[in-house]
C-alpha cells in the first residue's frame, strides 16, 4: 500500500510539473505574438538658455519672484533659434521670456523677425512679436504690429492688420498668416493686392510669394488700365498675367463684358476666352454675341463666337437674333480716325426679329460704309413679303434701314392668299425707306411682273402680267400708291374667273416658307432649299475668308 502511494504521488508530481512547463511555454508564445507595450517616454521639453547679458538681478517689483531681469546686448537660444533684445524679463521655471527694444528673432539664415516687443514661450515654441513687427523671408517681407508666430507649423499670423510684399506685389488686409516654409499666404477682410499694372480688391485671398500666384476664393475685382475682372473663384497668375477664373467671372474693356462659365485672361498677349454659357455685351454699340466658345482681343479688337453662337443687336425697340456657325468681329485702322469695324458670320445664317427674318450662307456687316451683305441665295421677309436674290445690299442710317439692293436673279413676292401672289423679278432691285417704312422700289433690267390690282375694299379685280425693262413702284402706308413702267406696258389683265394656270407664277417663282425662321430658338434649326429650288450658277460674289491668322496668334 505505501509503495502504491507512492508510486500515485510520483505520477501526480509528473502531472504538474507537466502542466506547469506547458503553462510556460504557452505563455512565451503569447509573449512573442503580443508583446506587453511599454509606454515610451515622451520626449523633454527643451531648455530656452539665456546666452548673455550685461546686468542680470531680480527685481522685487516683479510678480514672479523667480524672474531674472536682464538688461544689456541680451541673447537668447532656443534650439536652433536665436533671440536678442536691450532688455527681458527671464522665466527659466516657465521655460519664456520676454524681450523689449531691438528685439530680434533670427531662425537659420532665412527667417528675421523684428519688433519692439516678444513674448516667447519655449514649451508652445510660439511667439507674440509687438509693436514694429517685420518679418523677413528671402524676398519677402511682412510689416503689422501684432504678429504670432509658431514654430512648430513654421506660421505667422497677424490679426490687427499687416502687409505683405515681395518683388513683384504688396498685399495689405485685416488678418493674415504667412508660412515661410511653403510660401503660402492667407488674407481675409479688406483685402488688397496691389502690382503696377493691377490691383486686386477682394474679401479673401491665397497668395504663394515663390509662383506669385494669388488664389482667388470669394468675390474679388481686379483693375488694370481699361479692364476690370470680377470673380469668386479662380487663380491670377501676377509674374505673367494669366488667370483663370470660374463661376460666372466677368471680364469687361470700355464698355465690352465678357461673362462665361470660365475664363481665360492673358494681361500681356491682350486676349480673354470664354467657355460655356458665353455672354460677349458690347454696351456702347448696344449689340451682343453668346455661345459656349468666345475669344476677344483687346488690342487688336477681334472677337470670334462658335459653338451655338448668336448676334443680338438691341440698339432698336426690337431686338435682332442672328446665328451662324462661326461669328466674327475685325476691327481695321485702330488708333486712327478711319477706324472701321466688320462683323462677319459664316455658314447657315439665320436671323430672326419679329418685323423681318432672313437666311443665307454668309453675311458681313462693315461699319465703313455701314452696309450689310448677305452671300449665296439670301432671303429676307416681311410679314407676308419675300426677297431674294444672289446678293443682298442693305444699308443702314443709325441704326435703321436706309435702302437695299439685291443682284441678279431677284425676286419679290407678296402673298395675298394661298393661291395668288404678286410677283417681280428683274436683273437688280432697289427699295428705298423712310423712317424704317418702304416708299419706292426699282426695279431694273429684264422685268417681268404678276400683279393683281384690287378694289378699294381689297377685292382682287383681276391678274396683270407684264414685261419692261424699268420699274418704279411707289407706296404709301405699305400699300402701293403708282406703279410705272419704262418703257410703257400695259401687259394683259385677265379676269379673275379666267386666270390661265401657267401664267399666275413667273419661271423663277418660289415662295419658302418652310426655311423661314419661325422665332428665335428656330435659328438653330437650319432648313436648305428642297432640290430643283435653287437660283442658277453664277459667278457670284463672296463674303471675305475668315482670317485665321488673328485668332491664332494667341497660341505663340
Amino acid at each position: 500500500m505505501l509503495e502504491k502511494r507512492k508510486k500515485n504521488n510520483s505520477s501526480s508530481r509528473h502531472r504538474i510539473l507537466l502542466f506547469s512547463v506547458l503553462c510556460l511555454f504557452v505563455f512565451c508564445l503569447l509573449a512573442q505574438v503580443n508583446p506587453t507595450k511599454k509606454a515610451e517616454p515622451k520626449p523633454a521639453k527643451s531648455k530656452v538658455y539665456l546666452l548673455h547679458s550685461d546686468v542680470l538681478k531680480k527685481s522685487p517689483l516683479n510678480p514672479d519672484p523667480d524672474a531674472q531681469i536682464l538688461v544689456g546686448n541680451v541673447t537668447f537660444r532656443h534650439d536652433s533659434v536665436y533671440m536678442y533684445c536691450d532688455s527681458a524679463c527671464f522665466y527659466e521655471k516657465t521655460n519664456s521670456l520676454e524681450a523689449f527694444d531691438n528685439v530680434k528673432m533670427v531662425q537659420g539664415d532665412t527667417l528675421f523677425l523684428y519688433g519692439d516687443y516678444l513674448f516667447y514661450d519655449g514649451n508652445t515654441q510660439i511667439a507674440q512679436v509687438r509693436n514694429n513687427v517685420r518679418m523677413e523671408n528671402k524676398n519677402t517681407t511682412l510689416l503689422t504690429d501684432s504678429l504670432n508666430y509658431d514654430r512648430i507649423y513654421n506660421l505667422g499670423y497677424y490679426f490687427d492688420g499687416g502687409t505683405l510684399m515681395d518683388e513683384e506685389n504688396v498685399l495689405t488686409s485685416e488678418w493674415g498668416e504667412y508660412s515661410p516654409a511653403t510660401k503660402q499666404s492667407v488674407f481675409n477682410y479688406d483685402v488688397k493686392l496691389v502690382n503696377p499694372k493691377f490691383t486686386l480688391t477682394s474679401d479673401t485671398l491665397r497668395y504663394n510669394t515663390a509662383s506669385k500666384i494669388a488664389n482667388i476664393v470669394g468675390p474679388s475685382d481686379i483693375d488694370s488700365d481699361n479692364n476690370h475682372i470680377y470673380s469668386e473663384l479662380g487663380f491670377y497668375n501676377t509674374q505673367i498675367g494669366q488667370a483663370e477664373l470660374l463661376n460666372r467671372s466677368v471680364l469687361t474693356n470700355e464698355g465690352k463684358q465678357l461673362t462665361g462659365d470660365s475664363l481665360f485672361y492673358d494681361r500681356v498677349k491682350g486676349y480673354g476666352e470664354a467657355f460655356d454659357n458665353v455672354l460677349f455685351n458690347d454696351t456702347i454699340n448696344k449689340n451682343m454675341l453668346t455661345g459656349d466658345y468666345c475669344y476677344y482681343n483687346e488690342l487688336t479688337k477681334y472677337a470670334i463666337a462658335t459653338q451655338k453662337a448668336v448676334a443680338v443687336d438691341y440698339s432698336q425697340g426690337d431686338s435682332l437674333f442672328m446665328h451662324a456657325d462661326t461669328l466674327q468681329m475685325y476691327t481695321f485702322n485702330l488708333n486712327t480716325d478711319s477706324t472701321f469695324r466688320e462683323t462677319r458670320a459664316y455658314h447657315k445664317v439665320r436671323m430672326y426679329r419679329t418685323d423681318v427674318q432672313g437666311v443665307c450662307d454668309s453675311l458681313v456687316f462693315s461699319s465703313k460704309d455701314s452696309c450689310l451683305t448677305m452671300y449665296y441665295d439670301p432671303i429676307l421677309w416681311n410679314n407676308n413679303q419675300q426677297l431674294l436674290g444672289e446678293e443682298i445690299m442693305i444699308y443702314m442710317n443709325d441704326s435703321t434701314i436706309d435702302w437695299a439692293h439685291i443682284h441678279n436673279q431677284t425676286l419679290s413676292v407678296e402673298k395675298l392668299d394661298s393661291v395668288n401672289y404678286n410677283q417681280v423679278t428683274g436683273k437688280d432691285i432697289k427699295a428705298y425707306f423712310k423712317n424704317g417704312e418702304m416708299h419706292q422700289v426699282d426695279v431694273i433690267g429684264s422685268v417681268r411682273v404678276v400683279y393683281y390690282p384690287m378694289e378699294s375694299d381689297s377685292t382682287l379685280i383681276g391678274m396683270n402680267v407684264s414685261e419692261t425693262s424699268l420699274l418704279n413702284i411707289y407706296l404709301e402706308n405699305r400699300k402701293m400708291k403708282k406703279m410705272v413702267m419704262s418703257p410703257k406696258s400695259n401687259g394683259t389683265l385677265y379676269p379673275m374667273l379666267q386666270l390661265p394656270p401657267d401664267k399666275m407664277k413667273l419661271e423663277n417663282f418660289n415662295w419658302f416658307d418652310y426655311i423661314r425662321p419661325l422665332n428665335k430658338e428656330d435659328i438653330f434649326n437650319w432648313r436648305g432649299k428642297k432640290a430643283g429650288q435653287e437660283l442658277k450658277k453664277s459667278n457670284r460674289g463672296a463674303a471675305p475668308l475668315p482670317n485665321q491668322d488673328l485668332f491664332n496668334k494667341k497660341k505663340k
